[in-house]
Protein backbone atom coordinates (compact mmCIF):
# COMPACT_ATOMS: atom_id res chain seq x y z
CA UNK A 1 0.00 0.00 0.00
CA UNK A 2 3.32 2.52 0.30
CA UNK A 3 2.92 3.34 -3.60
CA UNK A 4 -1.28 4.70 -2.96
CA UNK A 5 -1.00 8.23 -0.80
CA UNK A 6 -4.10 9.40 0.59
CA UNK A 7 -4.99 13.31 1.59
CA UNK A 8 -6.66 12.93 5.19
CA UNK A 9 -9.06 15.72 5.61
CA UNK A 10 -11.01 15.22 8.98
CA UNK A 11 -13.91 18.14 9.24
CA UNK A 12 -16.34 19.39 11.52
CA UNK A 13 -18.78 22.18 12.16
CA UNK A 14 -18.72 24.56 14.59
CA UNK A 15 -21.61 23.91 16.65
CA UNK A 16 -20.47 20.72 17.69
CA UNK A 17 -18.14 19.64 20.22
CA UNK A 18 -14.44 20.60 18.32
CA UNK A 19 -12.15 19.08 21.14
CA UNK A 20 -14.01 15.93 20.19
CA UNK A 21 -13.68 16.48 16.51
CA UNK A 22 -9.93 16.97 17.41
CA UNK A 23 -9.66 14.07 19.38
CA UNK A 24 -11.20 11.92 17.24
CA UNK A 25 -8.83 13.45 14.03
CA UNK A 26 -5.93 12.41 16.03
CA UNK A 27 -7.45 8.53 17.11
CA UNK A 28 -8.08 8.03 13.13
CA UNK A 29 -4.71 9.15 12.56
CA UNK A 30 -3.03 6.97 14.73
CA UNK A 31 -5.21 4.22 13.22
CA UNK A 32 -4.12 4.58 9.83
CA UNK A 33 -0.53 4.95 11.15
CA UNK A 34 -1.09 1.41 12.49
CA UNK A 35 -2.66 -0.03 9.20
CA UNK A 36 0.08 1.35 7.34
CA UNK A 37 -1.72 3.57 5.14
CA UNK A 38 0.59 6.12 3.67
CA UNK A 39 -1.39 9.84 3.56
CA UNK A 40 -1.24 13.72 3.57
CA UNK A 41 -2.03 15.54 6.53
CA UNK A 42 -3.26 19.03 6.94
CA UNK A 43 -2.05 19.56 10.62
CA UNK A 44 0.06 22.17 9.50
CA UNK A 45 -2.03 23.85 7.38
CA UNK A 46 -5.07 24.62 9.90
CA UNK A 47 -5.21 25.48 13.37
CA UNK A 48 -6.83 22.65 14.85
CA UNK A 49 -6.37 20.00 12.15
CA UNK A 50 -9.50 20.04 10.62
CA UNK A 51 -11.48 20.59 7.15
CA UNK A 52 -14.01 23.73 7.81
CA UNK A 53 -13.10 26.83 6.64
CA UNK A 54 -12.80 27.85 2.88
CA UNK A 55 -9.58 29.96 2.94
CA UNK A 56 -7.62 26.51 4.53
CA UNK A 57 -9.63 24.71 1.54
CA UNK A 58 -8.00 26.21 -1.01
CA UNK A 59 -4.41 25.62 0.89
CA UNK A 60 -4.94 22.20 1.45
CA UNK A 61 -6.10 21.48 -2.53
CA UNK A 62 -2.54 22.90 -3.63
CA UNK A 63 -1.07 20.81 -0.90
CA UNK A 64 -2.80 17.64 -1.82
CA UNK A 65 -2.55 18.44 -5.90
CA UNK A 66 1.53 18.76 -5.22
CA UNK A 67 1.60 15.69 -3.20
CA UNK A 68 -0.27 13.85 -6.28
CA UNK A 69 -2.67 11.72 -3.45
CA UNK A 70 -4.48 9.42 -4.95
CA UNK A 71 -7.68 9.63 -3.35
CA UNK A 72 -9.35 11.40 -0.67
CA UNK A 73 -10.39 10.17 3.41
CA UNK A 74 -12.81 12.52 4.75
CA UNK A 75 -13.03 11.31 8.64
CA UNK A 76 -16.45 13.46 10.06
CA UNK A 77 -15.02 14.22 13.78
CA UNK A 78 -18.66 15.94 14.03
CA UNK A 79 -21.03 16.48 12.06
CA UNK A 80 -18.86 17.97 9.45
CA UNK A 81 -19.01 20.98 7.00
CA UNK A 82 -20.45 19.47 4.07
CA UNK A 83 -19.69 22.21 1.79
CA UNK A 84 -15.87 21.94 2.01
CA UNK A 85 -15.77 18.52 2.18
CA UNK A 86 -17.50 18.81 -1.43
CA UNK A 87 -15.41 21.57 -2.48
CA UNK A 88 -12.63 19.79 -2.16
CA UNK A 89 -13.31 16.66 -3.73
CA UNK A 90 -14.52 18.53 -6.88
CA UNK A 91 -10.89 20.22 -6.87
CA UNK A 92 -9.18 17.24 -6.78
CA UNK A 93 -11.36 15.05 -9.06
CA UNK A 94 -9.61 11.57 -6.74
CA UNK A 95 -11.74 8.94 -5.19
CA UNK A 96 -13.33 10.08 -2.02
CA UNK A 97 -13.92 7.87 1.04
CA UNK A 98 -16.85 9.30 3.76
CA UNK A 99 -16.77 7.83 7.25
CA UNK A 100 -17.54 8.65 10.78
CA UNK A 101 -16.87 7.13 14.00
CA UNK A 102 -20.00 6.31 16.21
CA UNK A 103 -21.40 8.33 17.92
CA UNK A 104 -21.24 7.84 21.97
CA UNK A 105 -24.53 7.93 23.86
CA UNK A 106 -26.10 11.37 24.86
CA UNK A 107 -25.20 12.35 28.44
CA UNK A 108 -26.88 13.06 31.58
CA UNK A 109 -28.19 16.22 30.26
CA UNK A 110 -29.38 15.09 27.05
CA UNK A 111 -26.21 16.47 24.84
CA UNK A 112 -24.89 15.06 21.83
CA UNK A 113 -21.15 16.28 21.20
CA UNK A 114 -20.94 15.17 17.49
CA UNK A 115 -23.39 13.39 15.40
CA UNK A 116 -21.39 12.43 12.82
CA UNK A 117 -23.60 10.10 11.19
CA UNK A 118 -26.49 13.39 10.71
CA UNK A 119 -23.51 14.99 9.26
CA UNK A 120 -22.27 12.33 6.82
CA UNK A 121 -26.32 11.92 5.51
CA UNK A 122 -25.85 15.76 4.70
CA UNK A 123 -22.18 15.45 2.99
CA UNK A 124 -23.75 12.61 0.66
CA UNK A 125 -26.82 14.81 -0.66
CA UNK A 126 -24.15 17.87 -1.49
CA UNK A 127 -21.44 15.64 -3.02
CA UNK A 128 -24.12 14.76 -5.73
CA UNK A 129 -25.24 18.43 -6.13
CA UNK A 130 -21.25 18.74 -7.04
CA UNK A 131 -21.44 15.48 -9.09
CA UNK A 132 -18.78 13.85 -7.05
CA UNK A 133 -18.32 10.02 -6.91
CA UNK A 134 -17.73 8.67 -3.26
CA UNK A 135 -17.44 5.84 -1.50
CA UNK A 136 -19.23 5.37 1.63
CA UNK A 137 -18.12 3.44 4.69
CA UNK A 138 -21.09 2.95 7.55
CA UNK A 139 -20.15 4.43 10.89
CA UNK A 140 -18.22 1.94 12.81
CA UNK A 141 -15.63 2.27 15.74
CA UNK A 142 -11.75 2.97 14.33
CA UNK A 143 -11.16 -0.71 15.97
CA UNK A 144 -14.02 -2.76 14.44
CA UNK A 145 -12.71 -5.25 11.88
CA UNK A 146 -14.97 -3.37 9.00
CA UNK A 147 -13.12 0.10 9.53
CA UNK A 148 -9.66 -1.85 8.33
CA UNK A 149 -11.06 -3.63 5.65
CA UNK A 150 -12.75 -1.11 4.34
CA UNK A 151 -9.70 1.58 4.21
CA UNK A 152 -7.51 -1.01 2.73
CA UNK A 153 -10.62 -2.13 -0.11
CA UNK A 154 -10.63 1.96 -0.76
CA UNK A 155 -6.68 2.20 -0.81
CA UNK A 156 -7.19 -0.33 -3.90
CA UNK A 157 -9.91 1.43 -5.25
CA UNK A 158 -7.58 4.34 -5.91
CA UNK A 159 -4.79 2.39 -7.30
CA UNK A 160 -7.13 0.39 -9.84
CA UNK A 161 -8.54 4.31 -10.42
CA UNK A 162 -4.85 5.45 -10.78
CA UNK A 163 -4.04 2.81 -13.07
CA UNK A 164 -6.77 2.81 -15.09
CA UNK A 165 -6.00 6.80 -15.47
CA UNK A 166 -2.54 6.38 -16.85
CA UNK A 167 -2.75 3.06 -19.42
CA UNK A 168 -0.33 2.98 -22.11
CA UNK A 169 -0.09 -0.49 -24.09
CA UNK A 170 2.39 -1.84 -26.01
CA UNK A 171 0.71 -2.67 -29.50
CA UNK A 172 2.73 -5.57 -31.23
CA UNK A 173 1.34 -6.07 -34.73
CA UNK A 174 -2.07 -5.65 -35.36
CA UNK A 175 -4.61 -8.13 -34.74
CA UNK A 176 -4.88 -11.60 -36.60
CA UNK A 177 -6.95 -11.23 -39.28
CA UNK A 178 -9.53 -14.11 -38.13
CA UNK A 179 -9.67 -12.13 -34.52
CA UNK A 180 -12.71 -10.05 -35.50
CA UNK A 181 -13.54 -10.31 -31.83
CA UNK A 182 -10.34 -8.40 -30.29
CA UNK A 183 -10.38 -5.06 -32.44
CA UNK A 184 -11.06 -1.93 -30.80
CA UNK A 185 -11.25 1.65 -31.18
CA UNK A 186 -7.91 3.01 -30.66
CA UNK A 187 -9.89 6.79 -30.92
CA UNK A 188 -12.78 6.04 -28.38
CA UNK A 189 -10.44 4.66 -25.91
CA UNK A 190 -8.11 7.83 -26.10
CA UNK A 191 -10.66 10.16 -26.16
CA UNK A 192 -12.82 9.17 -23.10
CA UNK A 193 -10.40 7.18 -21.08
CA UNK A 194 -6.84 8.53 -22.21
CA UNK A 195 -5.63 5.10 -22.63
CA UNK A 196 -2.61 5.18 -25.45
CA UNK A 197 -1.90 2.32 -27.94
CA UNK A 198 2.12 2.69 -29.13
CA UNK A 199 1.73 0.41 -31.80
CA UNK A 200 4.88 -1.21 -33.65
CA UNK A 201 5.65 -3.77 -36.47
CA UNK A 202 6.77 -7.39 -35.55
CA UNK A 203 9.99 -6.42 -37.44
CA UNK A 204 11.14 -4.41 -34.82
CA UNK A 205 10.26 -6.50 -32.31
CA UNK A 206 12.58 -8.95 -34.24
CA UNK A 207 15.65 -6.56 -34.39
CA UNK A 208 15.02 -6.16 -31.19
CA UNK A 209 15.30 -10.05 -30.15
CA UNK A 210 18.19 -10.30 -32.29
CA UNK A 211 19.75 -7.13 -30.35
CA UNK A 212 19.31 -9.30 -26.77
CA UNK A 213 21.20 -12.18 -28.23
CA UNK A 214 24.05 -10.89 -29.79
CA UNK A 215 24.44 -9.04 -26.12
CA UNK A 216 23.60 -11.76 -24.45
CA UNK A 217 24.08 -10.63 -20.96
CA UNK A 218 20.47 -10.34 -20.02
CA UNK A 219 19.28 -13.29 -22.03
CA UNK A 220 21.63 -15.98 -20.07
CA UNK A 221 19.92 -14.34 -16.80
CA UNK A 222 16.36 -15.42 -18.47
CA UNK A 223 17.83 -18.68 -19.37
CA UNK A 224 19.26 -19.55 -16.11
CA UNK A 225 15.98 -18.76 -14.51
CA UNK A 226 13.99 -20.68 -16.94
CA UNK A 227 16.35 -23.87 -15.99
CA UNK A 228 15.73 -23.27 -12.48
CA UNK A 229 12.05 -22.74 -12.35
CA UNK A 230 10.77 -24.93 -15.53
CA UNK A 231 10.98 -28.07 -16.55
CA UNK A 232 12.71 -27.36 -19.73
CA UNK A 233 10.97 -29.60 -22.90
CA UNK A 234 12.55 -27.53 -26.13
CA UNK A 235 15.95 -27.28 -27.44
CA UNK A 236 18.93 -24.91 -26.20
CA UNK A 237 18.15 -22.34 -29.33
CA UNK A 238 14.21 -21.71 -28.84
CA UNK A 239 14.99 -21.58 -25.00
CA UNK A 240 17.19 -18.66 -26.12
CA UNK A 241 15.04 -16.97 -28.84
CA UNK A 242 12.43 -17.26 -25.47
CA UNK A 243 14.52 -15.45 -23.35
CA UNK A 244 15.66 -12.94 -26.10
CA UNK A 245 11.94 -12.11 -27.18
CA UNK A 246 11.32 -11.66 -23.30
CA UNK A 247 14.07 -9.32 -23.11
CA UNK A 248 13.24 -7.24 -26.06
CA UNK A 249 9.35 -6.85 -25.03
CA UNK A 250 10.52 -5.68 -21.90
CA UNK A 251 13.18 -2.90 -23.85
CA UNK A 252 10.71 -2.11 -25.81
CA UNK A 253 7.86 -1.10 -23.23
CA UNK A 254 10.40 0.96 -21.10
CA UNK A 255 10.97 2.53 -24.56
CA UNK A 256 7.65 3.55 -25.11
CA UNK A 257 6.72 4.32 -21.48
CA UNK A 258 4.27 1.03 -21.67
CA UNK A 259 2.57 -0.60 -18.90
CA UNK A 260 1.15 -3.62 -20.48
CA UNK A 261 1.31 -5.26 -24.00
CA UNK A 262 -1.05 -6.98 -26.73
CA UNK A 263 0.94 -9.26 -29.27
CA UNK A 264 0.06 -10.84 -32.39
CA UNK A 265 1.04 -14.38 -31.05
CA UNK A 266 0.65 -15.74 -34.29
CA UNK A 267 1.55 -16.75 -36.95
CA UNK A 268 4.22 -14.18 -38.94
CA UNK A 269 6.28 -14.32 -35.53
CA UNK A 270 6.73 -17.95 -35.99
CA UNK A 271 8.29 -17.73 -39.30
CA UNK A 272 10.43 -14.90 -37.34
CA UNK A 273 11.92 -16.43 -34.21
CA UNK A 274 10.35 -19.97 -34.72
CA UNK A 275 8.30 -19.92 -31.74
CA UNK A 276 5.38 -19.26 -29.61
CA UNK A 277 5.69 -16.14 -27.62
CA UNK A 278 3.63 -17.60 -24.89
CA UNK A 279 6.87 -18.27 -21.98
CA UNK A 280 8.35 -15.10 -23.10
CA UNK A 281 4.89 -13.75 -21.69
CA UNK A 282 4.74 -15.39 -18.73
CA UNK A 283 7.95 -14.61 -17.81
CA UNK A 284 6.89 -10.74 -17.79
CA UNK A 285 3.46 -11.50 -16.30
CA UNK A 286 5.58 -13.16 -13.72
CA UNK A 287 6.75 -9.94 -13.00
CA UNK A 288 3.88 -7.94 -12.96
CA UNK A 289 3.95 -6.61 -16.84
CA UNK A 290 0.83 -7.64 -18.30
CA UNK A 291 1.15 -9.34 -21.96
CA UNK A 292 -1.89 -10.48 -23.57
CA UNK A 293 -2.72 -12.33 -26.56
CA UNK A 294 -3.91 -12.23 -30.21
CA UNK A 295 -3.45 -8.16 -29.70
CA UNK A 296 -6.86 -7.98 -27.18
CA UNK A 297 -6.30 -4.42 -26.04
CA UNK A 298 -9.24 -4.48 -24.54
CA UNK A 299 -7.94 -7.89 -22.47
CA UNK A 300 -4.61 -5.85 -21.71
CA UNK A 301 -6.71 -3.01 -20.12
CA UNK A 302 -8.55 -5.99 -18.06
CA UNK A 303 -5.26 -7.49 -16.96
CA UNK A 304 -4.31 -3.82 -15.72
CA UNK A 305 -7.07 -3.18 -13.50
CA UNK A 306 -7.01 -7.02 -11.87
CA UNK A 307 -3.41 -6.75 -11.17
CA UNK A 308 -4.22 -3.18 -9.62
CA UNK A 309 -7.16 -4.56 -7.41
CA UNK A 310 -4.71 -7.36 -6.29
CA UNK A 311 -2.33 -5.15 -4.98
CA UNK A 312 0.53 -6.85 -5.97
CA UNK A 313 -0.51 -10.07 -3.68
CA UNK A 314 -1.05 -12.38 -6.39
CA UNK A 315 -0.21 -12.59 -10.18
CA UNK A 316 -3.13 -12.01 -13.27
CA UNK A 317 -3.69 -14.76 -15.92
CA UNK A 318 -4.92 -14.30 -19.19
CA UNK A 319 -7.73 -17.10 -20.52
CA UNK A 320 -10.17 -18.09 -22.77
CA UNK A 321 -13.32 -19.42 -22.10
CA UNK A 322 -13.18 -22.94 -23.88
CA UNK A 323 -15.11 -25.86 -23.08
CA UNK A 324 -17.95 -26.70 -20.52
CA UNK A 325 -17.15 -29.31 -18.14
CA UNK A 326 -18.06 -33.22 -19.00
CA UNK A 327 -19.29 -33.55 -15.35
CA UNK A 328 -20.26 -30.41 -14.03
CA UNK A 329 -22.85 -28.56 -15.40
CA UNK A 330 -21.73 -25.13 -13.83
CA UNK A 331 -18.00 -25.25 -14.53
CA UNK A 332 -16.06 -24.55 -17.12
CA UNK A 333 -12.38 -24.95 -18.62
CA UNK A 334 -10.25 -21.60 -18.60
CA UNK A 335 -6.61 -22.54 -20.87
CA UNK A 336 -4.49 -20.76 -23.08
CA UNK A 337 -1.55 -22.09 -24.84
CA UNK A 338 0.64 -20.77 -22.22
CA UNK A 339 1.37 -17.60 -21.56
CA UNK A 340 0.31 -17.76 -17.29
CA UNK A 341 2.61 -17.00 -14.70
CA UNK A 342 4.70 -19.21 -12.79
CA UNK A 343 3.00 -18.17 -9.32
CA UNK A 344 -0.38 -19.21 -10.60
CA UNK A 345 0.57 -23.44 -11.29
CA UNK A 346 0.17 -25.76 -9.24
CA UNK A 347 3.25 -27.58 -10.01
CA UNK A 348 6.53 -27.10 -11.49
CA UNK A 349 5.32 -26.35 -15.08
CA UNK A 350 7.21 -27.35 -18.26
CA UNK A 351 8.43 -24.88 -21.35
CA UNK A 352 7.09 -26.80 -24.81
CA UNK A 353 4.75 -27.11 -27.30
CA UNK A 354 1.23 -25.84 -27.41
CA UNK A 355 -2.47 -27.71 -28.35
CA UNK A 356 -2.75 -26.15 -31.70
CA UNK A 357 0.93 -25.32 -32.82
CA UNK A 358 3.51 -27.25 -33.61
CA UNK A 359 6.58 -24.46 -32.38
CA UNK A 360 7.98 -24.66 -29.09
CA UNK A 361 7.60 -21.53 -26.61
CA UNK A 362 4.77 -22.37 -24.31
CA UNK A 363 3.99 -22.84 -20.65
CA UNK A 364 1.97 -25.95 -19.40
CA UNK A 365 0.93 -26.45 -16.20
CA UNK A 366 -2.61 -26.86 -14.12
CA UNK A 367 -3.03 -23.65 -12.11
CA UNK A 368 -3.95 -23.75 -8.80
CA UNK A 369 -7.74 -24.25 -7.55
CA UNK A 370 -9.08 -22.14 -4.84
CA UNK A 371 -11.30 -18.84 -4.89
CA UNK A 372 -10.43 -16.69 -8.07
CA UNK A 373 -12.01 -13.54 -9.48
CA UNK A 374 -12.81 -13.34 -13.36
CA UNK A 375 -13.05 -10.21 -15.06
CA UNK A 376 -13.51 -8.63 -18.06
CA UNK A 377 -13.10 -4.98 -19.30
CA UNK A 378 -15.22 -4.78 -23.14
CA UNK A 379 -17.31 -2.07 -24.95
CA UNK A 380 -18.54 -1.77 -28.31
CA UNK A 381 -20.79 1.31 -30.14
CA UNK A 382 -19.86 3.71 -27.24
CA UNK A 383 -21.05 2.08 -24.55
CA UNK A 384 -17.87 -0.01 -21.78
CA UNK A 385 -18.50 -2.55 -19.15
CA UNK A 386 -16.67 -4.75 -16.87
CA UNK A 387 -17.70 -8.13 -16.14
CA UNK A 388 -16.80 -9.67 -12.75
CA UNK A 389 -17.39 -12.18 -10.68
CA UNK A 390 -16.34 -14.84 -8.60
CA UNK A 391 -15.30 -18.88 -9.16
CA UNK A 392 -13.48 -21.31 -7.80
CA UNK A 393 -10.79 -23.91 -9.18
CA UNK A 394 -12.01 -27.74 -9.18
CA UNK A 395 -10.70 -31.07 -10.27
CA UNK A 396 -11.23 -31.47 -14.20
CA UNK A 397 -9.93 -33.52 -16.90
CA UNK A 398 -5.75 -32.93 -18.12
CA UNK A 399 -5.66 -30.71 -20.85
CA UNK A 400 -2.56 -29.21 -22.62
CA UNK A 401 -1.17 -25.49 -22.32
CA UNK A 402 -1.82 -23.24 -19.26
CA UNK A 403 -5.30 -24.14 -17.66
CA UNK A 404 -8.06 -24.26 -14.81
CA UNK A 405 -11.05 -25.78 -14.19
CA UNK A 406 -13.34 -23.77 -12.53
CA UNK A 407 -16.81 -23.98 -11.67
CA UNK A 408 -19.25 -20.98 -11.09
CA UNK A 409 -22.76 -19.95 -9.67
CA UNK A 410 -24.80 -20.24 -12.97
CA UNK A 411 -22.82 -20.73 -15.51
CA UNK A 412 -25.58 -20.64 -18.21
CA UNK A 413 -26.21 -16.83 -17.05
CA UNK A 414 -22.65 -16.22 -17.41
CA UNK A 415 -22.39 -17.78 -21.12
CA UNK A 416 -25.22 -15.70 -21.91
CA UNK A 417 -23.61 -12.41 -20.88
CA UNK A 418 -20.75 -13.94 -23.11
CA UNK A 419 -22.16 -14.24 -25.95
CA UNK A 420 -25.14 -11.55 -25.81
CA UNK A 421 -22.07 -9.17 -24.88
CA UNK A 422 -19.80 -6.61 -25.29
CA UNK A 423 -17.92 -9.68 -24.35
CA UNK A 424 -15.65 -12.01 -26.20
CA UNK A 425 -14.03 -15.03 -25.37
CA UNK A 426 -11.48 -13.80 -23.37
CA UNK A 427 -11.19 -12.91 -19.82
CA UNK A 428 -8.45 -12.03 -16.69
CA UNK A 429 -8.27 -13.67 -13.97
CA UNK A 430 -6.88 -13.79 -9.88
CA UNK A 431 -6.57 -15.94 -7.33
CA UNK A 432 -8.26 -13.07 -4.92
CA UNK A 433 -11.65 -11.55 -4.34
CA UNK A 434 -11.03 -8.44 -6.03
CA UNK A 435 -14.88 -8.19 -7.03
CA UNK A 436 -15.81 -5.09 -4.30
CA UNK A 437 -13.00 -3.65 -5.54
CA UNK A 438 -13.25 -3.66 -8.69
CA UNK A 439 -16.64 -2.95 -8.40
CA UNK A 440 -15.83 0.26 -6.14
CA UNK A 441 -13.59 1.64 -9.15
CA UNK A 442 -16.15 1.51 -11.65
CA UNK A 443 -18.04 4.64 -10.38
CA UNK A 444 -14.74 6.32 -10.38
CA UNK A 445 -14.01 5.13 -14.21
CA UNK A 446 -17.38 5.50 -15.80
CA UNK A 447 -17.37 2.25 -16.75
CA UNK A 448 -20.51 -0.08 -16.04
CA UNK A 449 -19.75 -2.73 -13.59
CA UNK A 450 -22.07 -5.99 -14.80
CA UNK A 451 -21.77 -9.09 -12.24
CA UNK A 452 -22.15 -12.36 -13.06
CA UNK A 453 -23.23 -13.49 -10.24
CA UNK A 454 -26.44 -10.83 -9.88
CA UNK A 455 -25.45 -10.36 -6.59
CA UNK A 456 -25.27 -6.78 -6.42
CA UNK A 457 -26.43 -6.04 -3.41
CA UNK A 458 -23.91 -8.35 -1.40
CA UNK A 459 -21.15 -6.60 -3.00
CA UNK A 460 -22.62 -3.64 -2.23
CA UNK A 461 -22.93 -4.36 1.67
CA UNK A 462 -19.41 -5.95 1.86
CA UNK A 463 -18.35 -2.12 0.61
CA UNK A 464 -20.21 -0.55 3.19
CA UNK A 465 -18.98 -2.37 6.33
CA UNK A 466 -21.43 -5.15 6.78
Amino acid sequence: MDHITLGLAPTRRSIFSAPDAVKYANLTRNRLHELGIQFVDIDDITDDGLLHDDTDCIKIAEKFKAAKVDGLFFPHGNFGTEYEVARLAKAMGVPVLLWGPRDERPDANGVRLRDSQCGLFATGKVLRRFRVPFTYLCNCRLEDPEFERGIKNFVAVCNVVKTFRHIRILQIGPRPFDFWSTMCNEGELLERYNIQLSPIPLPELVDEAKKAKAEGTEVAQVIAYCRENFRIEIQDNALENVAALKVAIQALAKKYGCNAAAIQCWNALQGELGIMPCAANSLLNEEGFPVVCECDIHGAVTALLCEAAGMGEARSFFADWTVRHPDNENAELLQHCGPWPISCASCKPAIGYPLAFDYPGAVAAEAKHGEVTLCRFDGDNGEYSLLLGNAKGIDGPYTKGTYLWVEVKNLKRLEAKLVEGPYIHHCVGIHKDVVPVLYEACKYIDVMPDLYDDNEEEVRAFIRGE
